[in-house]
């Protein structure tokens, strides 16, 4: 059975997409000068981890003279958004009432958006947007 693709890349890989959220757009050198103040990679690491991420549709790639320009494919409050989501899926069954219990944190259990119609539900939909990170 195959596995499926999760949403929020791995470390080095978003790694490299943070660099290029603050860059909005870079080559290869931009982004590994960019990685290198907090992880030093080599040219061809950062060039293998981009290519992933353009396989992925994470970025885009286009050509400038004889280097490629990448570019994030969605912000970082979006990726934000899809992290929390996969976090309460995974771990919470869906309920943002129940990561909200775990955190101990009341104000955000009160703050966050009820959607849907409450007495028709045992539990109603709680939306937490990007609070949490």
């Amino acid at each position: 059975m195959p596995k499926t693709a999760r949403e929020v890349p791995p470390p080095l890989e978003l790694l490299c997409l943070k660099a290029l959220w603050k860059l909005r757009e870079g080559n290869v050198r931009d982004v590994q000068q960019a990685v290198a103040q907090t992880r030093p990679l080599a040219y061809t690491t950062i060039m293998t981890v981009l290519e992933r991420l353009v396989r992925k549709e994470k970025l885009t790639r286009r050509k400038r003279g004889r280097a490629f320009l990448y570019a994030p494919t969605m912000s970082e409050d979006a990726m934000r958004q899809v992290a929390v989501r996969e976090l309460l899926e995974n771990f919470f069954d869906g309920s943002a009432q129940n990561l909200a219990r775990f955190l101990g944190a009341p104000e955000i259990a009160a703050a966050a958006v009820v959607s849907g119609d409450a007495a028709s539900k045992a539990e109603p939909e709680v939306r937490i947007d990007t609070v949490l990170l």
